[in-house]
């Protein structure tokens, strides 16, 4: 075959979006490594503006985002911090090594979790576990054990009703202090095999994180600065927080996102309702204040305060109702984030939008660029 006729990876993803928006994402654009480490500030990032109207398309860096918001924009983020929620485990029974995520942290003391098993320099999700399993977690400085998990049952009801393979547990956990502390002592961020070296915990942080709660980082904030979002307010662009705990999104089989915990304040609600009175633009930084608004929308488009567990799903057939704007990572196909992004953008916009990235090189996942969608 000579050259002329060879395809490169990204061109056959480019060809498959253009056919079916599915693709296999090319090696190549999977950020395996923080900005920072490729002598970029946090806000250099490129940021793709995307306009639904007349699928127009803009390439331009974050840094730039105070230049493509206006006056009058409400610009939503999620202030939760981003948990050590990996831990070195073994099972008590057999001395096997194993990565233990804490993905959720329910009422009276139980946490979701996923056991996860060495796979070369890696992990996978470890199906294999057994209610019952006790896990010695990393001891306390006395060296003593008393920190452990126990597993209780599968958290997915279909797997406790059919036996099939469990991916997500209930556990029950024994720490020696706070789980915040034990975690922020003995923890380490979650990390997947596109990245890959550890990073400190500071990388998985954004900066204006306030309460720490997600088990993964709310990332699509992570390109923010100080200084930027000075530039924002200046400029007259409202900001308003909210609160949503993510879990772990290892979903390999491309599930569902599961029940996580969500807190709306009355001064927020209050805002985005404003907005969308003067016909002004609701912009969520991330999927997860999308997630949390649409919790508390009602049918007539009006939003609440409120505060609880959401498993609230966004597709194209419930449609959105929250906002009219989003910034986001690049997702892969068959993520129900994409889901999402169709129900605000419509499947033609994000084949033209994703054309362009996969064109122009962008980076996914959460140390790569981001796409702001907007009216």
């Amino acid at each position: 075959m000579n050259a002329a006729a060879t395809i490169l990876p990204r061109d056959a993803a480019l060809k498959a979006v253009k056919d079916v928006l599915d693709f296999t994402l090319p090696p190549e654009l999977e950020a395996s490594e923080p900005p920072e480490a490729r002598g970029l500030a946090r806000d250099e990032v490129r940021l793709m503006v995307s306009y639904r109207a007349d699928d127009r398309v803009e390439h331009r860096q974050f840094r730039d985002l105070d230049a493509v918001l206006r006056a009058g924009d409400v610009l939503v983020i999620n202030t939760s911090g981003t948990l050590n929620a990996a831990l070195n485990v073994t099972d008590t029974a057999t001395d096997a090594a194993f990565e233990l995520h804490l993905s959720t942290r329910l009422p009276a003391d139980l946490w979701v979790v996923e056991v996860r098993a060495q796979c070369g320099s890696t992990t996978a999700p470890h199906y294999h576990a057994q209610a019952g399993t006790v896990y010695r977690l990393p001891n306390d400085a006395n060296g003593t054990l008393d920190a452990t998990a126990t597993l209780l049952t599968p958290y997915n009801t279909q797997d406790r009703a059919n036996g099939g393979a469990t991916r997500l547990w209930i556990a029950a956990l024994t720490l020696p202090t706070d789980p915040l502390a034990y975690l922020a002592e003995h923890g380490f961020p979650i990390r997947y095999s596109y990245v890959r070296a550890g990073w400190d915990s500071a990388y998985y942080q954004t900066v204006y994180a306030d309460e720490m709660g997600s088990a993964e980082m709310p990332s699509a904030g992570r390109a923010f600065t100080h200084d930027l979002l000075d530039r924002l307010r200046a400029r007259g662009v409202q900001i308003a927080p909210l609160i949503l705990h993510t879990g772990v999104a290892s979903l390999e089989d491309h599930e569902p996102p599961y029940a996580e915990y969500y807190r709306v304040p009355a001064a927020t609600a209050q805002l985005v309702n404003q907005a969308r009175a003067g016909g002004q633009r609701v912009i969520a930084v991330g999927t997860t204040v999308v997630r949390a608004l649409e919790t508390v929308t009602d049918a007539d488009g009006n939003t609440h305060a409120g505060e609880g567990w959401t498993d609230v799903i966004i597709t194209p057939a419930r449609g959105m109702r929250a906002v009219n704007g989003l910034i986001t990572g690049l997702h892969e196909p068959k993520a129900t984030h994409l889901a999402m992004l169709e129900a605000l953008a419509g499947r033609d916009h994000l084949r033209v939008a994703y054309e362009q990235a996969l064109a122009h090189g962008y980076l996914w996942h959460e140390f790569g660029d981001l796409h702001v969608i907007l009216p």
